[in-house]
């Protein structure tokens, strides 16, 4: 089992920079690639971005490219979603995840924290 803790969420303004983080303990040696999805209010939980640990190219949802960035440091188990330029149609609750698979399904998910974006 992998647990996955999120923090940084809250209240930021359009245009503004949020950095949300991810913290993962417990089978942490099995994990191949951690990301980042969130829901909107009334809307389903979509993809925002990924990575895998060794390093390779991240991916990014197109509503998010070129402002988000996901990075992380293996050694702190801890993935980085840092979100710039933020719109109002960026407000969700974001969650963290991880799997131990090259692909398909994240297996293990966050809590969720709370962005909301104000314009």
């Amino acid at each position: 089992q992998v647990q996955l803790v999120e923090s940084g969420g809250g209240l930021v303004q359009a245009g503004g920079s949020l950095g949300l983080s991810c913290v993962a303990s417990g089978r942490t040696f099995s994990s191949y690639r951690m990301g980042w999805f969130r829901r909107a209010p009334g809307k389903e939980r979509e993809f925002v971005a990924g990575m895998m640990r060794s390093g390779t190219t991240p991916a990014y949802a197109d509503s998010v490219k070129g402002r988000f960035t996901i990075s992380g440091d293996n050694a702190k188990n801890t993935v980085v979603l840092q979100m710039n330029s933020r719109k109002p149609e960026d407000t969700a609750v974001y969650y963290c995840a991880d799997s131990s698979r090259t692909g398909g399904p994240y297996e293990y998910w966050g809590q969720g924290t709370q962005v909301t974006v104000s314009s």
